[in-house]
């Protein structure tokens, strides 16, 4: 079990990646939130030694990974619909960014995840090859084919302008 400064510290270095990954694959703020608690709850329980800070940010970034995927699998997550999905809330965002969000959230989540951790997280092909378990080349075709997608979704305009 972690000692309270360590949790802090995690919680203060890694909390906004676990929430923009959960969004990323939950697109929903309460069910964030829950992975939110247990990813940390389980970061508080694990006696894992990290060999660096890269290291560490991997766990996390994998046990939310799992985590979310767990829950998606769930009994009870695939028999009901989000008040999200019912209500249609106006977003907060700028046109232009919004566009863009819903069309990164639109991808399979097999796209959605590299370009995640590619753009925002930026980590390099071979990075997100070990965080994810898949091969190098494999990333590298994943990542070109989610820019050809949000290409013809943004209408010709590449994610990179």
């Amino acid at each position: 079990m972690r000692n309270e400064q360590e949790v802090n510290r995690a919680i203060e270095r890694y909390s906004d990646t676990v929430r923009r990954l959960c969004m990323i694959h939950l697109k929903n703020h309460a069910d964030t939130e829950d992975i939110f608690q247990t990813v940390f709850l389980k970061y508080v329980l694990s006696s894992v030694s990290f060999e660096s800070d890269e290291h560490e940010k991997a766990w996390f970034i994998r046990v939310t990974v799992n985590a979310c995927k767990d829950l998606l699998k769930s009994f009870f997550r695939s028999r009901t619909v989000s008040l999200e999905e019912i209500m249609d809330q106006p977003a907060a965002l700028p046109e232009d960014n919004r566009e863009i969000l819903e069309a990164v959230l639109s991808l399979p989540l097999k796209y959605r995840e590299v370009i995640y951790l590619h753009y925002y997280e930026e980590y390099t092909a071979p990075q997100i090859s070990r965080i994810t378990g898949k091969n190098v080349n494999t990333v590298y075709t994943l990542l070109t084919r989610s820019r050809q997608m949000l290409k013809e979704k943004l209408g010709g305009k590449a994610i990179d302008e």
